[in-house]
């Protein structure tokens, strides 16, 4: 029988072996992130309802269905995530014998998606021009009122840099603002005729970019390289088509995409797309919703963690009527009364005022990647933080659920210190960092078996990254002490190499975990965990301690003397 010695020095819980952990684990902000729960062959049936249907495959076994899926009408359209879309009557006739042989993770029926999850295609506003005068010299720039609310005249935009990509129902690219647009790259057809909603890419991307050329409207950044991804080719947009959008993104390199869309309903695999895009550098920015009168519900992917999430404010910088209020949002930009490029097919002018966070999100979109073309060594993580924490702050100071930090502030976002890069995000938990979980070979161990020492700085915050998770290496004897030195209250945890969320309570966590310090204040914490007899890669877990919003702190893994 082995025994468990347990040391409590100040607070400072060690464990002094290998046995399950005798410290019940602490309450974790935030929501568990593991693998979808496997489907079972009566959960298919109501794929029927739906045309497509998105298939996730196991990151290490599932190319082995690849052949079968492709001669079968597949198409892979998130590589990193083994994800196929094909009809659903095949999906049906074809899965049960995949899943029998353990290659599937997840099936999800390829639902449609809105716009917006409440007006879709926002809405045509009653529109009375204000007569700010800019230096923008476009006929319609006068009714441009927004440009001196977020600072625009105080700010010359740059040249191409940084890849925009807005992904949305298709543009017309005949239209006058994109016909002879430079840097203007289509990643597939586009299409907008289909209905009402069709209007609305056009639209959001002139916002956007709508190029300083003497005609119509000029968008918060003129140059910049343009990138239009049709989300809605037969004239419905689906979650697989926005999948399919993030990832012909990813594969152009780090940018800034824009989300002027969502529903109600929290979609796993599209949060996991999302997440991924985010890991491969891309900073993803979406619209709140309009759901204001309605409620608040939540939108996704706007509440999604590492989503810049931007609401709506009207003429006199005051939250507009339908613009969400949500614990997600992070900052607010213009969005009642823009005037926006519209396919002449809808209006024979080719312009109208439009409403809704739709309008909202591009501009910050397109602030978002003029500033990273002026500040090109920013990562996306300090790019989120820079966006939010410059917004000129609104009626009581610091952050809401109705303007989050503020307005949108090009100026102050120029100028804003950047804080440290936060590394291997996203990590909130182990599924996301583990080998074969979110990717192939998830997260690169912080120490190896070759090289046991490490140091790294990161951030929390309560609501985008509350807690952060690394993997590093336990020799199979011999002590590792990990240590975090916080600036606020922090707790340190240790999980063992069977850990499958963070979140585990009762018998599974007393397997587990296997190391905690808990101290109160902003005290050091400190874990030593003895070898197992086998090296093995364990979980180091640093996340705040209720009601802390945010801080940074410093953590090292060394082998004790």
């Amino acid at each position: 029988m082995r025994v468990v010695r347990l040391l409590t020095l100040t607070g400072v819980v060690f464990l002094a072996c290998c046995a399950p952990a005798l410290a019940a684990p602490l309450a974790h902000p935030g929501n568990a992130d593991v693998a979808p729960a496997a489907p079972s062959p009566r959960s298919l049936k109501h794929l029927q309802a739906y045309p497509r249907t998105l298939v996730e495959l196991d990151r290490v076994r599932g190319p082995a269905a690849a052949g079968t899926l492709r001669k079968a009408g597949g198409e892979l359209i998130a590589p990193p995530l083994e994800l196929w879309r094909l009809p659903s009557w095949t999906a049906q006739r074809l899965l049960p014998g995949l899943m029998r042989r353990g290659l599937v993770r997840s099936v999800t029926a390829d639902v449609p998606l809105g716009t917006d999850p409440d007006h879709a295609a926002g809405f045509l506003s009653d529109f009375t021009a204000t007569g700010f005068v800019s230096d923008f010299t476009d006929p319609l720039s006068s009714s441009q009122w927004w440009i001196s609310h977020v600072g625009a005249d105080r700010w010359p935009a740059p040249g191409p840099g940084k890849p925009l990509t807005m992904i949305d129902s298709g543009v017309d690219l005949s239209h006058e603002e994109f016909a002879n647009r430079p840097n203007t790259i289509a990643l597939n057809t586009m299409s907008y005729s289909g209905n009402d909603e069709e209007l609305h890419g056009t639209a959001t991307a002139s916002v956007a970019a709508a190029p300083q050329n003497g005609v119509g409207i000029v968008g918060i950044y003129p140059q910049a390289k343009l990138q239009l991804w049709d989300a809605s080719p037969n004239a419905q947009l689906t979650v697989g088509d926005e999948i399919d959008g993030l990832f012909a993104a990813r594969r152009t390199g780090p940018g800034v995409v824009n989300l002027s869309l969502g529903g109600f309903d929290r979609i796993p695999i599209e949060e996991h797309a999302i997440m991924n895009v985010f890991e491969s550098g891309s900073l993803v920015v979406a619209s709140a919703g309009n759901d204001r009168e309605g409620g608040n519900s939540l939108s996704y992917p706007a509440s999604f963690p590492h989503v810049l999430t931007v609401g709506a404010t009207d003429e006199f910088d005051r939250v507009t009527v339908f613009s969400s209020a949500s614990p997600a949002l992070d900052l607010a930009a213009p969005g009642q009364d823009i005037y926006a490029a519209i396919p002449k097919v809808f209006t024979p002018s080719g312009y109208a005022p439009v409403d809704g966070t739709s309008f909202s999100a591009p501009l910050v979109s397109g602030a978002a990647a003029a500033i990273w073309t002026q500040r090109p060594t920013l990562t996306n993580t300090q790019l989120f933080d820079v966006m939010r924490r410059s917004a000129r702050d609104l009626g009581k100071r610091g952050w809401d659920p109705n303007t989050g930090y503020g307005i949108l502030d090009l100026p102050a976002a120029l100028a804003r210190r950047a804080p440290s890069t936060d590394l291997q995000e996203p990590n909130e938990d182990i599924y996301l960092v583990k080998p074969n979980g979110l990717t192939k070979a998830g997260h690169a161990a912080l120490t190896k078996q070759n090289r046991l020492q490490a140091s790294i700085v990161a951030q929390l915050e309560r609501q985008e990254d509350p807690e952060d998770i690394y993997r590093v290496w336990l020799p199979a004897r011999g002590h590792l002490v990990i240590t975090a030195r916080p600036t606020v209250n922090v707790t340190l945890e240790v999980w063992g190499r069977r850990t499958k969320t963070v979140f585990e309570r009762g018998k599974a966590a007393q397997r587990d975990l296997i190391g905690t310090s808990a101290h109160a204040g902003r005290r050091f914490e400190r874990v030593t965990v003895h070898g197992r007899g086998v090296g093995q890669y364990v979980y180091v877990d640093v996340f705040l301690a209720k009601k802390v919003v945010q801080g940074t702190y410093s953590l090292s893994v060394a082998p004790a003397r």
